[in-house]
């Protein structure tokens, strides 16, 4: 029913009338230093992908890089708990993997999930008219470019591993109740980077207000001396062609809205009608961010226009 035509997060099979399988594959090297954390945070991202598609994952396979001679086992063990913990949240049953020797370490799932055929919520769906809903904050590649050059403090990096580990389970269950057009999860490519996606898929051209996207505040000191990932410069000069960056929006900001991210949040279209449910939904299910930044309009196909 779904495969990589529209570039989506998961693919899905029809195996009944009533039943259709999702199924997806990630993994990544440390973004952060504990073990166990990082654990955590490589299986919620492995995670939101079924749940952006409005599914429920239930089984999951690691699949672990590991170079035996260099690291502990102990360090190993902690990757695997972190992950297992976050596993047995979204009650998901892991059913095994599989384990290579690299030099560096690299760890994720592979996840199956199940949905309804007609629940199922692609990246492709949006309409003129829609608002854009985003679940969880940006700058995550900024602060963790910065954690790598030892510039973060104590509290931040628990913010960013607060933020990076929560599930998007939440999030989609709202999402699948109200019943929207369209939906995302915001990783590598950034929030422009999958917002282009979307509307190219959708054939509609997106509007973003910068100023209502919600950042991590320790991201602003970072970005103005340029510690930024490679991956998000790659995001921008991907863009260039397929944004129009109003005025007054600065380079710093156009930055941050390219920003690589891992674990991020939902970016939700809904139809102006359902937003004001969606948004009661998130909140009666305890999602922190649930911001309106953009709206769905009927111009050229994959055109994202950012306001200030």
């Amino acid at each position: 029913l779904v495969g990589f035509d529209t570039s989506d997060d998961a693919a899905i099979y029809r195996l009944g009338p009533e039943l259709a399988a999702v199924q997806t594959v990630d993994l990544f090297p440390p973004v952060v230093d504990d073990p166990y954390h990082y654990g955590a945070i490589a299986a919620a991202n492995s995670l939101s992908d079924v749940y952006a598609m409005g599914g429920r994952p239930v089984t999951a396979l690691n699949i672990i890089c590991y170079p035996g001679g260099s690291l502990s086992m102990e360090v190993l063990t902690q990757i695997l708990k972190g992950s297992s913990d976050k596993i047995a949240e979204a009650g998901v049953s892991l059913v095994g993997g599989h384990t290579l020797e690299d030099p560096e370490p690299k760890y994720g799932l592979c996840v199956l999930g199940v949905v309804h055929p007609d629940k199922i919520v692609t990246n492709s769906g949006s309409r003129p008219g829609d608002l854009l809903v985003l679940t969880k904050p940006l700058g995550l590649g900024i602060l963790t470019t910065a954690l790598k050059a030892d510039l973060l403090g104590e509290d931040a990096i628990a913010r960013i591993t607060e933020v990076m580990e929560r599930l998007n389970r939440e999030a989609a269950e709202a999402m699948v109740e109200v019943g929207v057009n369209a939906c995302t999860d915001i990783t590598g490519f950034g929030l422009l980077g999958h917002l282009y996606e979307m509307a190219h898929g959708s054939g509609v051209c997106a509007r973003v207000y910068a100023s209502r996207v919600p950042v991590l505040h320790e991201v602003w000191p970072l970005v103005e001396e340029r510690i930024v990932p490679s991956g998000t410069y790659a995001n921008m000069e991907y863009l260039k062609d397929n944004i129009r960056w109003g005025e007054g929006v600065s380079k710093e900001t156009q930055i941050v809205l390219c920003d690589a991210q891992t674990s991020g949040g939902l970016l939700i279209s809904v139809s102006r009608e359902k937003c004001d449910a969606l948004l009661q939904a998130l909140e009666s299910r305890g999602v922190p961010e649930r911001a309106v930044i953009g709206e769905i309009l009927d111009q050229p196909s994959g055109v994202i226009l950012v306001e200030p």
